[in-house]
């Protein structure tokens, strides 16, 4: 009797966790090629053989107020997944990042008998430390991309396992901007600044004018300068425009890219850019940024209550220092965005020092961690059917 194909759930909140899934679905597919395998993902994870039950751009908000105003569409999403999944019973399902949709669906999934799996740690260790044994109760198995975050859960007895970073896998530890700057028909010689406003609508609708406003400051005080400006896809290009109707950006030397945001990132001096996966990405590419966060009054004053580490980017997570400028809320102005990208340009020791930091950190998460993460994944699998056998 032939055994059934191994079947899978798999639900990726956003942008980064459409790469992570993807790593992680073709290094399933390797073992299991008949993997019958849907969910919620992007390109990547379709391209990967994801059949999609939802758009991925439902679950890609961010804030409190912002989550609130999807809320019915979020709930019935929700809903039609957990039908979904009792009803088709994966081997396994996998939640990534996302944590306020993913935890109560894994939780939901778990207590009917289903494997659950979650990767990407929710930052527990730096803001809302009572969401732990709610975490605890609705995956059997935590997948870390930090090591700092495998020891937290190894504190408190959960299963856990350090996979490392796929962006550190797979950019490179020396990356040239000359032949980045060619693959994007750039002038060679010239000074560059990346713009990269983010991946979620409610990012960009809150940072095109600063970015822009900034651009234009820099402009005034360094006239050579031009900036490279990879939109993530159509919805936030057509989010980017739209908001930058009213600016007078028009004399910018700007170069529009549709994606492409590593090679524009490689190609730049500087990177300015909102907090996030691309502030790992940029470290990762070895180049000094400037890292932006807006959001919503209220989801702001909340989080300043809630959030007990000093730092939003990556980076400075990593290092537990002050390694890269952020200017968070009304901080983030032309003036201090602008003067913070002028300092890089401006102090090229500076720039050497935290190249030799970002090595470091590429050091540290650097592990095949696609191939980890599968493995975990399907030990888990196996563990399973062995003590229901």
């Amino acid at each position: 009797m032939s055994k059934a194909p191994l079947r899978i759930g798999i639900v990726a909140g956003e942008m980064s966790g459409d790469l992570l899934g993807a790593g992680l679905l073709t290094a399933l597919r390797r073992q299991h090629p008949q993997a019958q395998i849907d969910g919620i993902g992007g390109t990547q994870m379709l391209a990967a053989g994801m059949e999609s039950l939802c758009p991925l751009e439902l679950l890609s908000v961010m804030g409190f107020v912002e989550v609130l105003g999807r809320y019915p569409q979020l709930k019935s999403c929700h809903n039609r997944l957990i039908k979904h999944f009792l009803a088709v019973r994966p081997d396994v399902f996998i939640g990534i990042d996302a944590p306020d949709f993913n935890l109560p669906l894994e939780r939901r999934l778990k207590q009917a008998g289903i494997p659950t799996v979650h990767y990407v740690s929710p930052t527990v260790w730096a803001w809302r430390e009572s969401r732990l044994p709610g975490i605890l109760q609705a995956c059997d198995l935590m997948l870390t991309l930090f090591p700092f975050e495998t020891a937290y859960y190894e504190q408190h007895g959960h299963p856990v396992r350090f996979v490392g970073h796929p962006l550190a896998q797979r950019i490179p530890q020396h990356n040239d901007a000359q032949q980045a700057q060619q693959a994007l028909q750039l002038t060679q010689g010239k000074t560059y600044v990346a713009l990269l406003p983010g991946s979620r609508l409610s990012e960009v609708s809150r940072l095109t004018r600063p970015f822009l406003d900034t651009a234009l400051w820099l402009q005034a005080r360094r006239p050579a300068l031009e900036f490279i400006l990879p939109l993530a896809n159509e919805k936030v290009a057509a989010c980017f425009w739209q908001q930058a109707k009213a600016l007078k950006y028009q004399n910018l030397p700007l170069h529009a890219l549709d994606g492409r945001s590593q090679t524009a990132m490689i190609a730049a001096d500087v990177v300015l850019l909102a907090s996030g996966t691309a502030t790992l990405e940029a470290a990762l590419c070895k180049r000094p940024m400037v890292v932006a966060y807006k959001l919503s009054p209220f989801t702001y004053w909340l989080a300043k209550k809630l959030v007990k580490v000093p730092f939003v980017s990556q980076p400075n997570l990593l290092s537990n220092s002050a390694l890269v400028p952020e200017f968070i809320q009304a901080q983030a102005t032309p003036e201090h965005l602008g003067q913070a990208v002028l300092d890089w340009l401006e102090q090229p020791e500076k720039v050497q020092a935290t190249v030799h930091a970002f090595d470091r950190i590429h050091q540290a998460l650097q592990r095949d961690s696609d191939q980890l993460a599968a493995q975990a994944v399907l030990e888990l699998v196996d563990a399973t059917a062995t003590t229901k056998a």
